[in-house]
């Protein structure tokens, strides 16, 4: 049979040694970010706690901001799973309302987990065009969900924008606000928005 030509949005296929190497990069970036610091990964720590050449890592990710981006969308695609098939209420099976507020709450919390490595993977649009694209949709998914009608796609922009890093980094970094406060002023926001 013939090999069929991939479809768009498919991974590319690699050589099995390829995929250990990556699976290995990555496992070691995520290791380095949890237990060192975002400061801490470098090329060449990452091939030497995966066990690799650094130039593996270069072929691999190019630079530092590449390497970072490809951590943090592993990381991403975790939390979106959990988001798509995970536990009620962040997962299916919750009411809308309980999922929008989960949903808020775990995406601040996940922010700012992440706030230094989506800093760090910068020059790469911090999350990615794919990443943003599914908050988006979800968001938009649960306020026709709720009832809400008008521009979907602007209410979830702006939905999301406070669980950003700037305006994150604006609110807890520069303003010193809690978190709490953070989370309670993005819920009297979502309530505002599905009131109509």
């Amino acid at each position: 049979m013939p090999d069929l030509l991939p479809l768009l949005g498919d991974e590319p296929s690699e050589r099995s040694d390829a995929a250990r190497n990556r699976a290995a990069l990555l496992a070691a970036g995520r290791d380095l970010v949890a237990h060192c610091g975002t400061e801490a990964v470098t090329m060449e720590a990452v091939a030497e706690r995966a066990g690799v050449g650094k130039g593996t890592v270069f072929r691999r990710f190019g630079t530092r901001e590449g390497l970072m981006a490809a951590v943090l969308d592993a990381d991403e695609r975790e939390w979106q799973a959990a988001v798509i098939s995970g536990p009620p209420p962040l997962g299916p099976g919750a009411e809308p309302w309980e999922r929008l507020v989960a949903f808020g709450r775990s995406r601040l919390v996940t922010t700012l987990t992440h706030a230094d490595l989506i800093r760090a993977a910068g020059g790469f649009g911090s999350r990615s065009q794919p990443a943003h694209a599914f908050t988006v949709l979800h968001l938009r998914h649960l306020l026709r969900e709720l009832g809400v009608t008008g521009d979907l796609p602007m209410l979830a922009t702006a939905l999301l924008a406070p669980l950003e890093v700037p305006l994150l980094d604006a609110a807890v970094r520069a303003e010193d606000y809690p978190v709490e406060r953070v989370l309670a002023s993005w819920l009297d926001l979502a309530r505002r928005i599905t009131a109509g």
